[in-house]
């Protein structure tokens, strides 16, 4: 019996503390203790942070209850609209200003809609571009992936603020993100891309309107410089695969096309630019955006490209800027 207790805390103490999953109540009543979290858990105060960001047009990216590289971004470029000073994450002074914007709770219910399960979704997304151009659609591939970008989510924090939920039934009742927001449409007159930092800026006039984390171009395929203007703006937009822009993952010698959907390559929206082939625009994995090359356009969320789609017209000027890593 002592050796079976003894085995037991060897045990626990290899497999370190267990934490409790975050849920509704956790999330609305989350507070800043003072230090941001250290490791790669979901933290309630950071969920609640994100929910705050994407409200005020700051997007983190995915709302995954992580402190990386997306959040950290807007949580900058939200301080610094603000006129705050910030030399960590999050400081006391930021989490204000971020509570300050919106009373709102942050997570609420949501009732499962018959259009949230009926489809059509794909058994599987093929990996490669070649087998995408036989489908006749590039659609969700399951119910929760659906939901979670309805909502701005990562599919694992929807899946952990819905333990043993499987999201494929209507009617039935789940925890989301609110994202009530401001329905205020600026007239943007200015995007600036910053090829450095990897985010776009959209200004009316002087003032920052919206902020997103962005993939910007490749070594492979680097963006063009200067000074662009918007030329096309297309919801559900069609890919259509250039030979000539010889993707060393594409091995087709001809030119081919891949039907709209939200995990089309370009995903809900393209943004055409004045530089021929090249533009802004959605992607099929909105968890790697400012984590993964792309093909020399500018990549962004499906949600944020379709908000900043919204708040442009033909003729806005995008601005591609190069800063040196120290400023």
């Amino acid at each position: 019996m002592i050796r079976l207790f003894v085995g037991i805390i060897l045990l626990t103490c290899l497999i370190g503390p267990t934490f409790a999953a975050p849920d509704a109540a956790k999330v609305n009543n989350a507070e800043f203790k003072g230090k941001p979290p250290v490791d790669d858990r979901i933290d309630p105060a950071v969920v609640k942070a994100q929910v705050l960001l994407d409200r005020a047009n700051f997007s983190p990216g995915e709302i995954d209850g992580k402190l990386g590289e997306n959040a950290q971004k807007a949580l900058k470029a939200f301080a610094e609209a603000k006129g705050l000073a910030i030399n960590k994450p999050l400081t006391s002074e930021v989490w204000s200003a971020l509570i300050a914007t919106s009373p709102d709770a942050i997570i609420v219910d949501y009732n499962i809609t018959e259009k949230d399960v009926k489809g059509p979704f794909l058994k599987k997304l093929p990996g490669k571009m070649e087998e995408m151009k036989g489908l006749k659609s590039l659609d969700y591939t399951s119910p929760r992936e659906a939901i979670a970008e309805k909502f701005h989510m990562g599919e694992a924090l929807l899946a952990a603020l819905n333990p043993g939920k499987k999201f494929d039934q209507a009617g039935q009742t789940i925890s989301v993100a609110n994202l009530a927001a401001k329905e205020t449409k600026p007239v943007v007159t200015r995007v600036e891309v910053d090829k450095t930092s990897q985010t776009v800026k959209a200004f009316a006039d002087s003032e920052l309107v919206a902020f997103f984390p962005a993939t910007v171009g490749s070594d492979e395929k680097p963006t063009p410089g200067g000074v662009l203007k918007v030329i096309s703006i297309d919801a559900n937009p069609y890919y259509r695969y250039n030979p000539d822009y010889k993707f060393k993952e594409v091995k087709s010698r001809r030119a081919f096309t891949i039907k709209p959907g939200p995990n089309n390559p370009v995903g809900t929206y393209w943004i055409g630019l004045s530089a021929e082939g090249y533009g802004i625009h959605g992607t099929a994995n909105p968890s790697k955006v400012s984590k993964a090359e792309s093909h020399g356009c500018v990549r962004l969320t499906n949600w944020d490209i379709d908000k900043l789609a919204k708040l442009l017209k033909k003729g806005t000027e995008v601005a591609f800027i190069e800063r040196s890593a120290a400023n």
